[in-house]
């Protein structure tokens, strides 16, 4: 938007703190070549226009906003003569692509000095060429250097998923070698116990009710419910006191497995009706074997069933077999990284789920969504951890207006007042060295708010923090990269 033209004052632009420093000749230069211009109220230009002038602003008050899904979020307001917008990086020329990263806007009749981008450009090569090659490496410096470290971070977190994830693997593979070795040999007393009863002189219908008592015995196994600890106890004891009544050796020993597999002396009655009195002990014994076989059984297969949830919450978490944009259940995405991060969460700090499951899916990038949740939860833990007494971390989703909202609260120490405007700031961080890389949660706003057009910010009081994520419930086009240059502009 082209302002009314005006006369450009030298005097005026050498009062300037920008300016005061420049020769005379270099401040009639900057009226020859560039110009001054009213603007009514209203917008001056948009964000992701081509970026054309250098705007200094002479008098008047000048808004700069971004804009956040479906939101034009205010980031600087200012009335101090001097302050500058607009394409004040044109001296990087053509290694930068060349656009607003925000929209400026007047809110009262306003007067800037205007220069145009390819003359402040040759300007500040000219005038400033040291200036420039110190400022060329540092904006390239920097960004390399957030590249970097934000690769190592990842890296990182990768290393430590991948420990916590072998570690959780390692758990129910090393029952199920376990379970596996025993119920070899299960089995093979199963076939001894077997053998001894097929050589005794059963009557047919008695090894016909064995038969149908093992069934009953097996199903039982699988129906079986957990006592408390004093439930469980008395039944030991009855059932250790029929055996031991029925001349049955060590019956201490099978009274808890029997338990164990919700057996009582009802279940024995049947057996011993089922068998004379001579052979009832051998054919106890080979029912016990059978009910530890389908206990071994089963821990085999809640072993095997969580070394196959842990390998899907992996795949799910790394999104290796999925598109990089797609439509997606945030649920889904948080309870894979809850399982991911579980053995880093440890048992200090309880975990509850508030989820809306009611909340449709969304379109995002899961794998980066699945990063800022790693990252969100590993700063709450990190800050319940830093306490003497355990924490809960909630984890809420819900609906807030046209986007979706995923709050992590924990009941942490909470931020200080004074560090609260930089907790976005890349290489800030509160953790040891060593501990921390500083870019956890400015890769995480560039994902939220740059890749996804969201919004992320957070409310802290001591015990109470919370970091609040709100995504697009509908697609509003791609953003940036998380690692690029798309971030705001403060005026000087």
């Amino acid at each position: 938007m082209n302002g009314r033209p005006l006369p450009c004052s030298r005097e005026e632009l050498g009062s300037l703190f920008l300016f005061e420093k420049l020769a005379p000749d270099q401040i009639a230069r900057l009226c020859r070549e560039g110009r001054v211009e009213e603007f009514a109220p209203g917008p001056v230009y948009g964000e992701g226009d081509e970026a054309t002038c250098f705007y200094v602003l002479l008098e008047g008050t000048i808004v700069l906003s971004r804009r956040i899904g479906d939101y034009d979020v205010e980031i600087t307001r200012s009335s101090d003569r001097g302050v500058y917008a607009g394409a004040f990086q044109a001296y990087l020329g053509d290694r930068l692509r060349q656009v607003y990263n925000s929209s400026l806007r007047v809110i009262e009749p306003a007067r800037f000095f205007v220069l145009p981008a390819e003359t402040f450009a040759a300007i500040m090569r000219e005038w400033f060429p040291m200036a420039v090659h110190l400022l060329e490496g540092l904006f390239f410096g920097v960004k390399s250097t957030q590249e970097a470290v934000g690769q190592r971070e990842r890296l990182l977190a990768l290393g430590s998923l991948s420990a916590g994830l072998t570690h959780e693997l390692n758990n129910p593979a090393t029952a199920a070698v376990r379970a596996t070795s025993a119920l070899r040999e299960r089995v093979a007393g199963m076939r001894h116990k077997l053998g001894i009863i097929a050589a005794r002189p059963y009557r047919r219908d008695s090894l016909e009710t064995l038969i149908e008592v093992q069934e009953r015995t097996a199903e039982r196994v699988a129906k079986a419910t957990a006592l408390s600890p004093l439930e469980a106890a008395d039944r030991e004891d009855a059932l250790a006191d029929w055996l031991d009544d029925h001349g049955i050796d060590d019956g201490w020993q099978l009274a808890p497995t029997f338990v164990q597999a919700g057996l009582d002396t009802d279940w024995l009655d049947q057996i011993a009706a089922a068998v004379d009195e001579d052979t009832l002990e051998g054919a106890v014994r080979w029912l016990n074997y059978t009910v530890e076989t389908e206990l071994l059984m089963n821990e085999i297969e809640e072993s095997t069933n969580r070394v196959s949830s842990l390998v899907s919450a992996a795949k799910q978490y790394s999104q290796l077999d999925r598109a990089p944009h797609q439509v997606s259940d945030v649920h889904e995405l948080l309870d894979s990284t809850l399982l991911m991060v579980s053995t880093k969460i440890g048992p200090r700090v309880t975990v509850v789920k508030d989820y809306d499951r009611g909340l449709p899916k969304i379109p995002a990038y899961p794998s980066e969504l699945n990063q800022v949740w790693t990252n969100l939860i590993d700063n709450a833990v990190s800050a319940m951890n830093s306490t003497d007494t355990d924490g809960t971390l909630t984890v809420r989703t819900a609906r807030d207006g046209d986007h979706l909202l995923v709050e992590f609260r924990d009941t942490g120490p909470g931020i200080p007042e004074e560090i609260r405007d930089r907790v976005f700031d890349p290489f800030f961080t509160t953790k040891p060295v060593g501990e921390g890389t500083g870019l956890g949660l400015d890769i995480s706003w560039r994902i939220i708010v740059n890749k996804h057009r969201g919004d992320l910010r957070f409310d802290s009081v001591p015990g109470d923090t919370r970091f609040q994520v709100r995504l697009p419930l509908a697609s509003a086009g791609t953003g940036t990269d998380e690692t690029g240059t798309d971030s705001a502009p403060e005026p000087s």
